[in-house]
């Protein structure tokens, strides 16, 4: 399963993402490249690939990108090389609308897109204040871009309002549930519960 995450900033959706992966360790997150400084607490290659804008561009050109965009001034995308865990892991994407849109194009029947949306304008705005590290201005673009990112809404499959963090994460853990239970992803284990009644038939 390929898990996409994405909500405006302030939304809850890193929040809910790390203890969604703090209870489900089989799955694993996709580690993004961006050009922003790393905040107190973040690893190089654990939370991001923290990398120069000139490196950045560098990989734009060599088309290393599943999906890449400008987001708040930095630059963030998704490797080819990461995209390719999904392959033989379930692996979850914080990523923003505009790389959830590239991922989409791609048609994959695996891809599963959720949307966090805060429970209104005001509590946005409470949560972006008490990060304490957004000056004012940068504050109110982080609003006017919300305001543009939630109209996005009806391109994902599941909608989630963050309005307390333990019942958002139990609404995640019920989507992740129920497409596991998907004829596609079922598929093995129907074939092998068909396929022991076959054997039991021809034993007559």
């Amino acid at each position: 399963m390929l898990l996409v995450i994405t909500g405006p900033s302030g939304a809850g959706k890193t929040t809910l993402i790390r203890a969604f992966l703090e209870r489900h360790p089989e799955m694993k997150f996709s580690v993004s490249h961006t050009t922003r400084p790393p905040r107190p607490g973040e690893v190089d290659g654990l939370d991001y690939h923290f990398v120069s804008e000139a490196e950045f561009s560098r990989l734009i050109k060599k088309k290393a990108f599943v999906e890449w965009a400008i987001v708040h001034g930095y630059y963030y995308g998704t490797s080819k090389k990461e995209f390719k865990k999904s392959q033989s892991v379930d692996l979850v994407l914080d990523i923003d609308v505009q790389g959830a849109r590239q991922v989409k194009e791609l048609a994959l029947k695996e891809a599963v897109f959720i949307f966090i949306l805060p429970p209104n304008r005001e509590s946005l705005e409470k949560r972006l204040l008490a990060r304490g590290d957004l000056a004012a201005e940068e504050r109110q673009r982080r609003l006017q871009r919300a305001k543009q990112e939630i109209k996005n809404y009806h391109l994902f499959d599941y909608v989630i309002i963050n309005e307390k963090v333990d019942q958002a994460l139990e609404e995640i853990e019920a989507i992740v549930k129920a497409e596991n239970r998907r004829q596609l992803r079922m598929r093995k284990k129907i074939l092998a519960v068909l396929a022991s009644f076959k054997a039991k038939s021809q034993g007559r």
